[in-house]
């Protein structure tokens, strides 16, 4: 344990922040350890609905919680003020423009992100920016990542999470509070690979919806997944070399699942471009937001400063960014593919 560093206090109190399918689904696992969650949620018919009926009008509908122990409230600076630890739970695009409404200080706060992608504009991860623009240490930022939909937690099928931590014994003592019969939580300390790992595997998603709509079979499909694994490990290794293990749930799990998954929106929504729908018509159709669609191009961004050879992501966002056509395109990657 590093000296100095910081602990999160025993039970210490939680606040989600968000009313997405993954908040919800969060709220459900946190809610199997704990007596009381705060709930933010800036919807007031969605936070009508949860504090009559402990349900979510929007999202995973099915789910029912116990209004009794849960806190909601649409003063995200209320629910900042009577939390220790708080669960960033919104769409990476959305999470600069939330985190201006909070004027209560973050520094005794432990906040761990729940968003898997990059802050549009600022080219920064959300553990990154949180320390850039709040002066919040690593020691009080966390990741909660892996191949974890929130429609199967819904359902309650066995599914994996990791807890990332800068410092060990926070992230044991955060899975605790993630760990249920359905839930298998294991502590991690790569914030840096947990959160790009998480960016690329989306992209990588789109990417594989694209060959999908495109009309590629499963053989190759394996073959673009296999070589997206080596070129997210390449990424991660040439640009912040660690002692990490990519085949783990935390990389090559959430890969998988986000590449194959039905219930997968990144998949979802290459599949519709790869069919002919333009861009802002997929998005359009998406109920929720695709978070490749702006990694694709933040990962670009990232990327000059490193120069690694990323033949999968550079295909995925000339298509998304350049307007390249989908079927020529991955015509040519595809023969760079081993």
């Amino acid at each position: 344990m590093a000296e100095n560093s910081y602990q999160i206090p025993g039970k210490a109190k939680f606040a989600v922040i968000g009313h997405g399918s993954w908040a919800t689904a969060i709220m459900k696992i946190l809610l199997e350890n704990r007596d009381e969650i705060c709930w933010y949620i800036g919807r007031r018919e969605v936070a009508d609905e949860v504090r009559a009926r402990g349900r979510n009008p929007r999202y995973l509908t099915d789910v029912r919680l116990d209004p009794s122990r849960i806190r909601v409230t649409e003063d995200i600076n209320a629910a900042v003020a009577g939390a220790e630890v708080i669960v960033l739970c919104v769409p990476s695009a959305f999470v600069a423009d939330v985190l201006a409404t909070v004027s209560e200080p973050l520094a005794s706060k432990f906040i761990l992100s729940a968003v898997k992608g990059i802050i549009p504009g600022d080219y920064l991860t959300v553990a990154e920016y949180l320390n850039r623009n709040y002066a919040l240490p690593f020691d009080n930022i966390g990741v909660v990542t892996g191949p974890c939909h929130s429609e199967e937690v819904a359902l309650e099928r066995l599914s994996y999470l990791t807890i990332v931590t800068k410092d060990p014994g926070n992230a044991t003592a955060l899975c605790g509070d993630f760990s249920t019969r359905y839930i298998h939580a294991n502590p991690s300390t790569d914030i840096y690979g947990a959160e790009y790992a998480a960016v690329l595997k989306n992209i990588y998603a789109i990417g594989a919806g694209i060959a999908v709509g495109l009309g590629y079979g499963d053989n190759f499909l394996a073959g673009l997944i296999s070589n997206a694994a080596t070129e997210m490990n390449r990424f991660l290794m040439e640009s912040y070399p660690a002692d990490r293990d990519v085949t783990q749930s935390a990389y090559l799990g959430d890969l998988l699942v986000t590449c194959y998954s039905q219930f997968s929106r990144n998949r979802t929504f290459g599949s519709l471009i790869g069919k002919g729908y333009g861009i802002e018509m997929a998005m359009a159709g998406m109920k929720m937001v695709a978070e490749g669609y702006y990694g694709a191009k933040c990962i670009m961004q990232v990327n000059r400063r490193f120069g690694i050879r990323m033949p999968i992501a550079d295909c995925v966002y000339r298509i998304l960014y350049e307007n390249a056509g989908p079927a020529d395109e991955m015509a040519a990657m595809a023969a760079c593919l081993k």
